[in-house]
């Protein structure tokens, strides 16, 4: 089947930015812009802008779309945008806000400005909101929408599809319903399809799905997010310690919380602290700040490099073609520790691994290591016999059995540490796991040379 006559999202790449526009003065022309493009794509290119040109641009949408556009944003990116507002247009996009998402945003605002929302804000959207703050930073209970459509289990169909109308155009979705007991604990659920597509006296006990997956409010969100990956749920009910029907946390919540899950794992894989907001929007000086402290940290612990490397001065002195193989067998060793600790921290982040799995980790890693090093060994052997000497060669070679065997263990088994120690696993990043098995593998390197050369 063709899909060439299929419509076509307008794309922002080919097109002139928005900020240059903005920038121009050429108010119309944005109107323009704006116009064209949708909600998301609007938020990404208002993101990527500074804060004056973002709230000017932001005050040329429309009313209906500019609620959208707003819950497009990242919180951070929300705040300038709030700041800029007067106070009816201001209270008027505050009001229209999903609970979760107002709660989100009110999470990482300052006082004076959680203070002016809540005050602004309607007797139930007041309520809902600061129910929502009171579960803490990280949990489900700050994603969850108390905005749902709950059944009692002792409806017909017809009456469960009758509630829905009634009730459905105030909650955040209606394709998963919750179904409740009299004290308001969750049964199980049923799907809107199930609904529709029985006959009307039929009982929603015969349709319930009981005992389905769900999470505890003051659980960890992206634990609940991975978890509906797994199950292939769009929501996930969640409940109180008394199993007391809380809210549904949604799949568009659940995709956010994985990303930013993500993104904070792969900045502390690299060796920098993760930061909140667009990089387009990020300053110079702003990135360079995140990632100088572990830089500087880096710098520090490779001076035992430097002091391994000093130790073995004489044996440089006797035999100085081993220093030609240092930046590789180093270099080998750092990546295959690298490597190693990236697929433990994912398999971790994924549920493919426990902590308890730490021996089993160490075996495993162990071997790939030395299957590793044997391959690379072999080129070893073959360089230093060219550019060198048999002897140096050897020396080599060995070195890199033991070496990728040593950093792949260390790599695989740093992350499960450091889950059991209660540490983030991904800040024990791929440049510390590289510093430290570089240190370590010129201990060996030489160690080696002086066993096989008698130096």
């Amino acid at each position: 089947m063709s899909h060439s006559n299929l419509p076509q999202e307008p794309s922002a790449e080919s097109a002139e930015p928005l900020r240059d526009i903005v920038k121009d003065q050429r108010l119309g022309a944005a109107q323009e812009w704006l116009e064209r493009y949708p909600p998301h794509v609007i938020a990404d290119e208002l993101a990527r802008m500074d804060a004056v040109d973002a709230g000017l641009a932001f005050r040329l949408l429309r009313k209906d779309r500019a609620l959208e556009v707003f819950e497009e944003l990242e919180p951070v990116d929300q705040q300038p945008i709030l700041e800029g507002l007067r106070d009816r247009s201001f209270l008027d996009l505050i009001e229209g806000m999903e609970p979760d998402n107002r709660a989100r945003m009110l999470g990482e605002a300052p006082a004076k400005v959680v203070k002016r929302v809540l005050g602004g804000l309607s007797p139930n959207e007041r309520r809902m909101t600061s129910a929502l703050l009171g579960y803490p930073e990280g949990s489900v209970g700050r994603y969850m929408t108390p905005e749902m459509v709950a059944l009692p289990q002792d409806l017909t169909v017809e009456r469960a599809l009758r509630t829905v109308r009634a009730k459905g155009a105030d909650a955040e979705t209606v394709y998963t319903l919750p179904v409740v007991d009299s004290g308001r604990r969750l049964t199980g659920i049923v799907e809107l399809r199930e609904l529709v597509l029985n006959a009307p006296d039929t009982m929603i006990s015969e349709l319930v799905v009981t005992e389905p997956a769900s999470a505890y409010a003051t659980g960890s969100a992206e634990s609940a997010a991975r978890l509906m990956r797994e199950t292939n749920d769009l929501n996930l009910p969640v409940v109180d310690s008394e199993d007391r029907l809380v809210g549904l946390f949604t799949i568009d919540d659940a995709v956010e919380v994985i990303e930013a899950a993500d993104t904070e794992d792969i900045a502390r894989q690299a060796g920098a602290a993760p930061w909140a907001g667009h990089y387009m929007a990020a300053s110079v000086w702003q990135l360079a700040r995140y990632r100088a402290l572990w830089l500087s940290l880096l710098l520090v612990a490779a001076t035992l490099t430097v002091g391994v490397t000093q130790a073995f001065e004489a044996t440089l002195e006797q035999v100085a073609s081993l220093a030609l193989f240092i930046p590789m067998l180093i270099g080998a060793g750092g990546n295959a520790g690298a490597q190693a600790a990236t697929a433990c921290v994912r398999a971790l982040a994924v549920g493919e691994v426990r902590s308890s799995d730490l021996m089993k980790v160490i075996w495993r890693e162990c071997r790939v290591g030395l299957v590793l090093g044997s391959l690379l060994a072999l080129l070893g052997l073959v360089v230093g016999t060219v550019f060198v000497s048999a002897k140096i060669a050897l020396v080599v070679g060995i070195t890199l059995v033991i070496i990728c065997g040593w950093a792949a263990t260390i790599g695989g088994a740093m992350p499960l540490l450091a889950k059991r120690l209660r540490i983030d696993p991904a800040v024990v990043s791929a440049p510390m796991v590289t510093t430290l098995v570089d240190a370590t593998g010129l201990v060996i390197y030489f160690l080696t040379a002086k066993a096989v050369l008698g130096v």
